[in-house]
């Protein structure tokens, strides 16, 4: 594949998130190789968020739909999505204004070996970087068995083939948590891993609103994935 059949769908999903929405989207927008579509997928928001990218961001596409969670979200963007690579990005996080453009030419380096790659990233908590546990290294190659105990690839750093998806299946939608890391599983099971080792994303983790914060005991939903 030529470095400029990469054609990029960015999606989105957002519930309630007016606030950190922009940071995400002006990452996406300034990338150094730019992508071929951004797409939101408005889960339900109260907030003006509508009202924000009709305005502020007109080349857009924006979905709207009642609240259904952000798998339905991410399934919704990335069914509605016109081109082959699927860039995954939370509107909670931000890129690396290179994380495309890296990715894009690791994927050509390896002569199309991979249908996924993912990156390392950086955590700010309360406005500060801190240190990510030993047991959050990320890696590349053959990973289901490093995936089994956490989640180890951040949505928010991928780039997949759309494909993978009718092969593998979409994000559960039963899962109100634990979502990506049920379809890493699967992906990992049957497909190696490109890894960047580079943090080309920041997440901004210990808001309120983080998804993970809103469930309590989410250890059934990784053993649900399990099984």
């Amino acid at each position: 594949m030529k470095i400029e059949d990469y054609k990029i769908s960015i999606v989105i999903p957002t519930f309630n998130r007016i606030v950190s929405l922009p940071r995400a989207l002006d990452s996406a927008l300034k990338q150094t190789y730019q992508p071929s579509e951004i797409i939101v997928v408005d889960n339900g928001s109260s907030d003006g968020t509508t009202k924000l990218l009709r305005e502020r961001y007109p080349s857009i596409r924006l979905l709207i739909e009642k609240k259904l969670g952000v798998s339905a979200a991410r399934n919704k963007g990335i069914r509605h999505s016109k081109f082959q690579w699927i860039a995954l990005l939370d509107s909670d996080d931000a890129w690396d204004k290179t994380k495309l453009e890296k990715q894009k030419n690791a994927l050509a380096s390896s002569q199309d070996q991979f249908r996924l790659v993912h990156t390392d990233e950086i955590w700010i908590r309360n406005g500060n970087k801190f240190n990510q546990m030993k047991k959050h290294q990320k890696f590349g190659g053959d990973i289901f068995n490093n995936c089994l105990s956490l989640c180890c690839i951040s949505p928010s750093s991928v780039l997949i083939n759309k494909n993978i998806f009718k092969e593998v299946g979409y994000f559960d939608e039963s899962l109100p948590v634990c979502e990506d890391y049920d379809l890493w599983l699967r992906i990992t099971a049957d497909y190696e891993i490109l890894f960047i080792d580079k943090p080309l994303i920041v997440k901004f983790v210990g808001h309120n609103d983080q998804l993970s914060n809103s469930v309590e005991a989410i250890e059934r939903f990784r053993i649900k994935a399990l099984q």
